[in-house]
C-alpha cells in the first residue's frame, strides 16, 4: 500500500453562487486529488418589486433611473421578482427588455408564473402552460365582471372596468401607447374599475364585494376588483418556495420588496425590507404602514434606485 510521504493542502474556490474545496498534493505539478462542492454562505436575494410609479416611471413608463441599481442586481445574483397589477400580455414583453428570467406575479397576486424548470423540486397546484409552471389564486374574469355590474347597481353608482372600456378610453386613462393597451385589457383575475360617482364610501364598496366573496384594492391610477388574491399571498408563496431552494443550498435567504400604493402593502408585510417609493406629486401613500418601512428619497425609479444603491451593499 502505497504512503503519503508529504502532507495534503486545502483550498476553496469561490464562484457565483457556490464555493468549492480543492484538496491536492503540493508536490511539483499541483496534483488535485479532489474537488467537492461545498454549499455557499453567501445569503441569496429576493427582490419584489411593483412596477408602475415604482421600478417604470408613472407616466413614461421608462425604468432609465434605475439602470445602476438593476446593474448591482445582476452583479450579486440577485433574483428581481416583477409584481404587478399587469397582465401576462404586458410582463413578458418588459421582462425580455430586462432580460429577466426568474418567476413574475400578474394582475395583483392573480397567478405565479414560474419557468419550467426553475426550482429543483416540483410544487403544488402548478398546471404546466407554455414555458411555465403556472399556479392561479385568482378569480375568474368573468365572474368578476358579472360582480363588477351586480355591484354597480345594488349601490347605485357607475363602475365601469377596462371591460366595459374602448382601446381609446383605456389608452387615455393609462398614457399606453395603442399597441400597448391591447395587452393591457387581456385580462384573467384582475378588473381595474373607474369609480364614476362622488362621494362613495369605501365602506360601502367594501362591503358590496365581500357578500360576493370579493375583495376591492387601490392602485396608483385605478381601483381593483379581485378575489381571494392580493400580492402578498402570491409573494409569501413564492418566497416559501426560494426559502426551500436556499436551505437546500445551506444559505439563507434575504427578502426586499419596493412599492408604491396600497395593493403594495400585502407584499411590503411579507419581507425583511420593505421600501416605499414617492408618488410623482412627491408624497407617500398615507395608506401604506408597515413595521420597518424604509421611505425612499425619490419618486419612482429614482428612489427605487436610490434605496436599492444603499441597501445592498449592507446585506
Amino acid at each position: 500500500m502505497p504512503v503519503l510521504t508529504q502532507s495534503l493542502e486545502v483550498a476553496t474556490v469561490e464562484r457565483p453562487g457556490d464555493r468549492s474545496r480543492m484538496i491536492f498534493d503540493p508536490s511539483p505539478g499541483v496534483r488535485i486529488l479532489c474537488l467537492t462542492s461545498m454549499p455557499s454562505t453567501k445569503p441569496h436575494i429576493l427582490i419584489l418589486t411593483d412596477l408602475d410609479g415604482t421600478l417604470l416611471d408613472a407616466t413614461t413608463y421608462s425604468y432609465e433611473a434605475a439602470t445602476d441599481a438593476l446593474s448591482a442586481i445582476r452583479a450579486l445574483d440577485a433574483s428581481l421578482i416583477l409584481v404587478s397589477s399587469k397582465t401576462r400580455s404586458e410582463m413578458e414583453p418588459l421582462r425580455l427588455r430586462l432580460d429577466n428570467r426568474h418567476p413574475f406575479i400578474v394582475e395583483n397576486g392573480g397567478a405565479l408564473f414560474i419557468p419550467k424548470a426553475y426550482f429543483p423540486f416540483p410544487f403544488e397546484q402548478a398546471a404546466p402552460r407554455g414555458d411555465y409552471e403556472v399556479v392561479e389564486i385568482g378569480t375568474p374574469y368573468a365572474r368578476l365582471r358579472t360582480a363588477l355590474k351586480e355591484i354597480g347597481r345594488d349601490l347605485g353608482c357607475r363602475l365601469r372596468g377596462f371591460g366595459d372600456l374602448s382601446l381609446e378610453e383605456v389608452s387615455a386613462l393609462t398614457g399606453l401607447s395603442p399597441a400597448e393597451t391591447l395587452p393591457a385589457t387581456q385580462r384573467e383575475y384582475d378588473e381595474p374599475v373607474v369609480v364614476e360617482s362622488n362621494g362613495m364610501a369605501w365602506s360601502r364598496l367594501s362591503a358590496a364585494a365581500e357578500t360576493r366573496g370579493l375583495r376591492w384594492t387601490r392602485g396608483g391610477r385605478f381601483y381593483h376588483l379581485m378575489g381571494e388574491n392580493d400580492k402578498g399571498v402570491a409573494s409569501r408563496r413564492l418566497i416559501a418556495w426560494y426559502e426551500r431552494r436556499a436551505q437546500q443550498e445551506g444559505r439563507a435567504l434575504i427578502t426586499v420588496g419596493i412599492g408604491d400604493s396600497l395593493n403594495d402593502l400585502p407584499m411590503l408585510e411579507a419581507v425583511n425590507y420593505p421600501i416605499l417609493v414617492r408618488n410623482p406629486d412627491g408624497s407617500y401613500d398615507p395608506d401604506v404602514q408597515c413595521p420597518h418601512l424604509t421611505r425612499a428619497e425619490g419618486v419612482g425609479p429614482v428612489g427605487w434606485n436610490r434605496s436599492l444603491m444603499d441597501l445592498l451593499p449592507t446585506l
